[in-house]
């Protein structure tokens, strides 16, 4: 069907020159048409609400591998409902061309351009696509092996950054089975199924990033982006930039196309503010507006953009004490303190050190390519005398530099008193081969007792003695004894008063 029976031109005048300039220009267009017409593979014409109003012949050749046996059953239809993949709705929706793709579908690869068509007001009334080659492949392989890297090289990057996203621990990752540790993982457990803000409260180096891991992977957003963003370690006058992103050209030397900040690349998942105590005033104002409206505006921009975003923070310094000074805005500490979690010190929770010092020792042999370094149980004792005001970090610091320094497998106290992690353990404080216990006296009614009898007394005075010498400290008893701690456990459910003699001083 050729354009002229959707737009005929005026006819011309005397000896074949038009009436007017708008007659010169319709003949122009179906000469520019015809030719397109005649010179692509194919070419199509859709109207502005998506239907297909005309193809050409060449274009009729790719029907059957699109499912239609002619044009009457093609022509009509809405063009995303015939042309798989077709970008021709952006065309129609922006009014700007694409000039040059790829095409891609069950009819084959092609190489194609969308144009759009507008009236003499100027507005999209429709579209031209033409197809400029048939399997292009074959006549422009260096392009399409190009674009095909191109394409694996965004898949494999889509990827690494997703899995730079993804939570590194879960809740199982915070080791430690002392009341301290087990009442933190419930906490964690509980506020990972809300959405509300959650602030982490401790020292240093006890492991709250870990613990901003675990919540996000324990929550519905452990498919989303979790970010992180160390407060300290970016410098103040970047900061708004990197929360809330910089509009393409938003100032001398800033990125053409613009960069998304913190809060759009966590948009559906959780944005982690470590250090939220070194957060500069001016900018704790602009913060308190995000978590309020869950909007955010790009510097250089007058475009608010909506987020939804799940908030973390943490800090190791006294939030209260600096509101108190004004260092801190308050509005922002009560916006921040809804589920607060404080997470214990290392001296808090010593019966953890055992079983720590395990999961390190793996770690930095796995990291050195070097055995794993057993401990003795004077090297244990010797740990849990120390008070660790770097906490986990600290412990980790303190094992990975004896290990490197050491040829033996077992680590013993000495090991760590002669390294420079530690000062020297005090010669009082030093544990010592611990003595057996000694036997208690039998006693001649006691002689003739029954057999199970004469054992679990026996058993009971050795873990009496045991508490006493270690000061009521079950983990320092079951090395003692040369049991472990589930057994001691087990015997102590039998006899509680045993401890309450040991605190009581009895």
């Amino acid at each position: 069907m050729p354009l002229s029976k959707f737009q005929t031109p005026e006819p011309p005048a005397q000896q074949g020159i038009p009436q007017d300039v708008d007659g010169l220009l319709r003949l122009a267009a179906q000469s520019m048409f015809d030719v397109l017409a005649r010179s692509t593979e194919g070419m199509m014409v859709v109207d502005r609400n998506h239907r297909v109003v005309w193809i050409s012949d060449g274009y009729k050749r790719f029907l059957p591998a699109l499912g239609f046996d002619d044009e009457h059953q093609f022509v009509g239809k809405r063009v995303e409902d015939v042309v798989p993949n077709t970008q021709m709705l952006q065309v129609l929706a922006t009014g700007k061309p694409v000039l040059v793709d790829l095409l891609t579908n069950k009819a084959g690869t092609f190489l194609v351009s969308r144009l759009p068509l507008r009236n003499d007001a100027g507005e999209v009334i429709g579209a031209l696509g033409l197809v400029l080659l048939d399997h292009p492949e074959t006549t422009m392989q260096p392009l399409i092996q190009k674009f095909a890297r191109l394409q694996q090289e965004l898949e494999d990057t889509r990827r690494q950054l997703a899995a730079q996203r993804r939570p590194k621990y879960t809740i199982a990752s915070f080791i430690g089975a002392s009341p301290a540790a087990l009442e933190v993982k419930r906490q964690a457990r509980r506020v990972a199924q809300t959405d509300s803000t959650v602030l982490l409260l401790g020292e240093t180096g006890t492991g709250k990033e870990l613990m901003a891991h675990a919540i996000h992977a324990a929550s519905r957003r452990t498919h989303r982006p979790l970010v992180s963003v160390n407060i300290a370690a970016v410098p103040e006058t970047l900061l708004e930039a990197e929360f809330f992103g910089v509009a393409p050209g938003a100032y001398t030397g800033a990125d053409r196309k613009g960069r998304d900040g913190k809060f759009k690349l966590a948009d559906g998942g959780t944005l982690f503010l470590d250090e939220i105590g070194d957060m500069p005033l001016a900018l704790q104002s602009k913060l308190l507006r995000v978590l309020q409206e869950q909007e955010v505006e790009p510097l250089g921009s007058n475009t608010v953009l909506r987020v939804d975003v799940r908030v973390i923070a943490a800090t190791s310094r006294d939030l209260a004490a600096m509101v108190a000074a004004g260092q801190f805005r308050a509005d922002l500490y009560y916006r921040l303190n809804v589920l607060p979690i404080r997470v214990p010190a290392l001296r808090e929770r010593l019966d953890d050190i055992e079983a720590l010092a395990e999961a390190l020792g793996e770690d930095i042999a796995r990291r050195s390519g070097m055995p794993q370094k057993l401990l003795s149980p004077d090297a244990i004792e010797w740990l849990m005398l120390q008070a660790w005001p770097g906490n986990i970090r600290e412990l980790r610091n303190t094992l990975e530099q004896v290990s490197l320094m050491s040829d033996d497998m077992q680590l013993t106290a000495a090991h760590f008193q002669g390294g420079s992690a530690l000062p020297a353990m005090p010669a009082e404080a030093m544990p010592t081969a611990a003595p057996q216990p000694p036997t208690p006296a039998i006693t001649a009614a006691q002689a003739v007792a029954p057999l199970p009898e004469l054992i679990e007394a026996l058993e009971r005075d050795a873990i009496a003695r045991a508490l006493q010498a270690t000061g009521g400290n079950r983990m320092a008893a079951a090395r003692l004894l040369q049991i472990s701690r589930a057994s001691l456990y087990e015997r102590l459910a039998r006899w509680p008063d045993l401890e309450v003699q040991v605190s009581g001083g009895a």
